[in-house]
């Protein structure tokens, strides 16, 4: 989700009032999301680089989570969504995870669409705390398969990623889901976030649905003929 500071900027305002406006769009998407019947949505909020902010910056932006959190936690619950958060986060300030913690909990019987918000993330650092966490159970190395490695992942239970969705004319992925998004579909846009709409969304839905995925095999029905 780029492009909150760009946009605030083009229009004189402070960089904040972009992460608030920001934060109003993620509502909405959210909400379409829960609408088109997707399985799951993961944001990236808040990566581990985004600790090199200035500290006002960063202290707005846990604000503006714990804010959104307290308010739309009844709302997830009704529509039936389950909440998890990937990350770091000890790190958060200790309200933050108190409130992650709670909106897990009461979310955690829902059956409908997985919200998933990355916070104090990034992808090199995930799987290097797998690692360790390999190591530290004592497995050898003969045992590790694929699937026993991602059950060390911050993303153990969560679908990976058909379609990624990056915004703002950055041509990159920023250190999001490295290991998830190794058949991933990539759709790039110069629109800055909080100018993503559902209109935006459903183009980037319908250009998916036009994408060949053939996860290193051959289109059968292609050479077919």
């Amino acid at each position: 989700m780029d492009g909150n500071g760009r946009w605030a900027e083009q229009r004189g305002l402070p960089r904040n009032e972009g992460h608030r406006r920001g934060v109003e769009r993620s509502k909405e998407i959210i909400e379409f999301s829960i609408e088109l019947g997707l399985k799951a949505l993961t944001l990236y909020t808040f990566s581990t680089e985004n600790w090199r902010r200035p500290t006002s910056e960063v202290s707005t932006l846990m604000k503006l989570l714990e804010i959104y959190l307290k308010k739309e936690l009844e709302k997830l619950i009704k529509n039936d969504v389950i909440f998890k958060t990937i990350g770091e986060i000890e790190r958060l300030p200790e309200n933050i995870q108190s409130i992650l913690k709670d909106a897990e909990i009461k979310t955690s019987k829902n059956k409908g669409m997985m919200l998933v918000t990355a916070l104090s993330y990034s992808g090199r650092n995930e799987i290097l705390r797998a690692v360790k966490r390999i190591i530290s159970s004592g497995r050898k190395a003969e045992e590790l398969t694929e699937e026993i490695f991602e059950s060390y992942l911050d993303t153990a239970g969560i679908p990976s990623p058909d379609l990624i969705i990056r915004t703002s004319g950055e041509m990159r992925i920023s250190n999001f889901l490295l290991w998830q998004s190794a058949y991933s579909e990539f759709y790039f846009t110069d629109t800055l976030w909080p100018d993503f709409g559902k209109e935006e969304l459903l183009l980037a839905i319908q250009d998916y649905q036009r994408r060949d995925r053939r996860f290193g095999a051959v289109n059968v029905r292609a050479n077919a003929f």
